[in-house]
């Protein structure tokens, strides 16, 4: 098999453009401490992020915002949530959201 020198490089310039993004903050910022406002604001990224994807997921379907009606996504966030606060366990939390839209999906779907 020949590799050709343009996919080669095409390969080294997306790992370049992929690594430098997450690697250069980590050099800065390990230079000097954040100030407190800084640090909390930062603080509520990940659950912004994860609110963000969980929200497309549960509203979003073919681009078009879908409600309550025949969302069988939605209804099974709601089994999901109460196990998720329950247990603070991300595995059955994981079981219980997979397990719910199964049997929706089985009988609705």
């Amino acid at each position: 098999m020949e590799i050709r020198e343009s996919i080669l490089l095409i390969v080294l310039a997306t790992a370049l453009v992929t690594v430098i993004p997450r690697v250069l903050p980590l050099i800065v910022l390990s230079r000097f401490e954040l100030p407190d406002w800084a640090m909390r604001w930062l603080s509520f990224v990940p659950i912004s992020v994860m609110a963000a994807l969980v929200g497309q997921e549960l509203f979003v379907h073919e681009e078009q915002i879908v409600w309550f009606n025949g969302n069988l996504k939605l209804l099974a966030a709601v089994p999901t949530l109460i196990v998720a606060l329950k247990t603070r366990s991300l595995l059955l939390t994981v079981i219980a959201g997979m397990g719910t839209l199964m049997v929706l999906r089985y009988f609705w779907g």
